[in-house]
């Protein structure tokens, strides 16, 4: 069994957590260790002077002849060795050891110069004691640092959890959804106080609605251009149909049927911008389809179907997208031309140059073209706008032995599958 980690506990919790359990630790370590000096220092202390006060009774009662208190006596036995060596140099000192089965503090002087004088006070209550408050010690640091860590990483996961919320809006917004908002309630109250989530979140808020602004007055803009180009369009391709024949009223055509071009071109991507648009989906036969867009692009094209099946899309919609590869291929690349069905997965492919480098790591940019190329680079922005409508994916790369390749891949019907 593996915990599960919520995807808002990330690193930052993870390492938050961790330098909070080592400070707790280390000071608890530290706060222990002291509490245990202090208290050992003033238990031993207190056993040493009750230690010395029976050696000086001892030493009284050795002078005047007297019997010996209670746990005194000459050379006793238990009495340690480097005790005993101190007592016979002359010097007095103090010693916890071991008597029999229990601990005992030694106290130890000379009495006559060839033997030593000692006393012995029972210890064990007092070591009782100091492992007592050991116990005692690891056991309340071992709860404050869970019950520390705990609360840390309660506030902790927290802070992450709206930073993770923040960047999913921020990625949404990337992927062109900018309606997407964090809407933090630190923000829309002016009496609260900001911390440094509320900055970035209001930060991206405000970013969020000025780039929606500033891209809908460009749709606007360019939706207004083209439909207002529409009319004098009409009338500027009506007028060329009267002129006599001749070189001049041909290439008069052939401009002002390019400008048409143009302008449907930005109409339509204006109505993508919008994302408003809606498929018709039916069930159509992927084959077929690729073989008719083949038909009217009037091209040489060659079509391989390795595996047909039916999709649900909308055939308009498809047509456009397939018509709009094949005609830059024809454009941009050289022959020969393919266009391969494989399942739901169309590929469209010819043997030129291949497609740029911008092209293949950020996508068709409209209005963008490269190496000599002509065009006003719509073709490629309206399929991959159209693609989207579909619910497909379109992706752009080239060829190892050269020439530009381009993928869609499309939803697959769940019935009426044929091979």
């Amino acid at each position: 069994m593996r915990l599960a980690v919520p995807r808002w506990a990330g690193t930052l919790a993870a390492k938050a957590a961790a330098f909070i359990a080592v400070m707790c630790c280390a000071l608890a370590a530290l706060l222990g260790v002291l509490v245990h000096v202090s208290v050992t220092d003033r238990t031993v202390g207190q056993a040493r002077a009750a230690a010395l006060s029976r050696l000086d009774d001892a030493t009284h009662a050795f002078e005047a002849g007297d019997a010996f208190p209670p746990g005194a006596g000459l050379d006793p036995p238990g009495l340690p060795a480097p005790l005993r060596e101190l007592a016979r140099a002359g010097r007095r000192g103090t010693m916890v050891a071991a008597h029999g089965d229990r601990p005992a503090m030694w106290a130890a002087g000379p009495a006559d110069g060839r033997r030593a004088l000692a006393a012995e006070v029972d210890y064990s209550q007092q070591s009782r004691t100091i492992a007592g408050l050991d116990r005692s010690i690891l056991w309340s640091s071992a709860l404050a640092i869970g019950v520390t860590v705990l609360a840390a990483a309660f506030a902790v996961t927290r802070v992450t959890r709206r930073l993770h919320g923040t960047a999913q809006v921020a990625r949404r917004i990337t992927e062109g959804d900018l309606d997407a908002r964090v809407n933090d309630p630190r923000t829309k109250d002016p009496a609260r106080s900001r911390d440094e989530v509320a900055t970035v979140a209001a930060a991206l808020d405000s970013m969020a609605a000025g780039l929606q602004a500033k891209l809908l007055s460009e749709q606007r803009f360019t939706a207004d251009v083209a439909h207002e180009l529409r009319t004098p369009l009409t009338g500027l391709h009506a007028a060329a149909e009267l002129l006599p024949p001749g070189r001049p009223t041909e290439l008069v055509r052939d401009r002002v049927a390019a400008l048409r071009t143009l302008t449907e071109d930005l109409l339509e991507i204006s109505r993508l911008d919008t994302g408003r648009e809606r498929p018709a989906v039916y069930s159509e036969e992927l084959g077929a389809l690729a073989r008719r867009v083949v038909r009217a692009s009037g091209t040489d094209t060659g079509v391989r179907v390795v595996r047909d099946v039916r999709v649900e899309t909308d055939r308009r919609r498809l047509e456009r997208v397939l018509g709009n590869l094949v005609a830059n291929a024809h454009r941009h690349g050289r022959g020969p031309v393919t266009l391969t069905v494989d399942g739901p997965v169309v590929t469209v492919r010819d043997h030129g140059d291949g497609y740029p480098a911008y092209l293949v790591a950020h996508g068709p940019q409209r209005f963008r073209t490269e190496g000599g190329a002509t065009g006003h680079g719509l073709g490629l922005t309206i399929a991959l706008g159209q693609a989207e409508v579909l619910g497909a994916r379109l992706t752009f790369g080239n060829a190892e032995d050269g020439g530009a390749v381009a993928v869609l891949t499309l939803p697959e019907a769940d019935t009426g599958r044929t091979g």
